[in-house]
């Protein structure tokens, strides 16, 4: 029984250090990249729709985002989506291509990104200790029906504690990864 509960942990925290990993693409660095886009909806026909459902994005050089979006007639809607959205891009549309530059950052806004970047592994590093709070909590449930003997309580605890400690260090690594990317120059 405890065996599963610890599977099921595991697997909780594999997806809260796979949302950090997904989040952490959005953030923007130095560099293009085709995962900065994934958080835009476009405003489609009166329904929210995710952007990369709606064009191909490529990243053609280290400066350049491109959007070709499928529906020549969308162009505005993803141009205006963009224009809005929190990544501080100017789009550029040639009637069949939408050129996002990504800009240098200055000192100022990299120390920005880092910090949201720091807010994003701790909400992360959070979401990896709800899971053990319940888990520890379903222990507890167990040994008081009687099902789980305490030793096995015990050592269900120890096994949790380092799931805990290996997701949380992962999620480190990651932003230690990020952090050297935006800082890079």
């Amino acid at each position: 029984m405890e065996k599963e509960l610890l599977a099921d942990a595991k697997h909780r925290m594999d997806k809260a250090v796979e949302a950090v990993k997904t989040e952490f693409n959005t953030v923007r660095s130095g560099r293009a990249s085709v995962g900065l886009l994934d958080r835009i909806h476009v405003d489609y026909y009166g329904a929210s729709t995710p952007l990369k459902q709606m064009a191909n994005i490529a990243a053609p050089e280290p400066r350049l985002v491109t959007v070709q979006p499928f529906d020549k007639t969308a162009m505005k809607s993803i141009e205006k989506a963009i224009m809005e959205s929190d990544l501080g891009l100017n789009p550029s549309n040639d009637g069949t291509v939408i050129r996002l530059p990504i800009p240098t950052l200055t000192e100022e806004r990299r120390k920005e990104l880092v910090k949201l970047v720091h807010r994003l592994a701790e909400d992360g590093r959070v979401a990896v200790r709800n899971v053990r709070r319940d888990c520890m909590k379903d222990l507890k449930e167990l040994v008081h029906d009687g099902e789980v003997g305490e030793d096995a309580e015990k050592r269900a605890e120890h096994e949790l504690q380092k799931l805990t400690d290996g997701h949380v260090h992962d999620i480190d690594e990651l932003v230690k990864h990020k952090e050297a990317e935006i800082l890079e120059v």
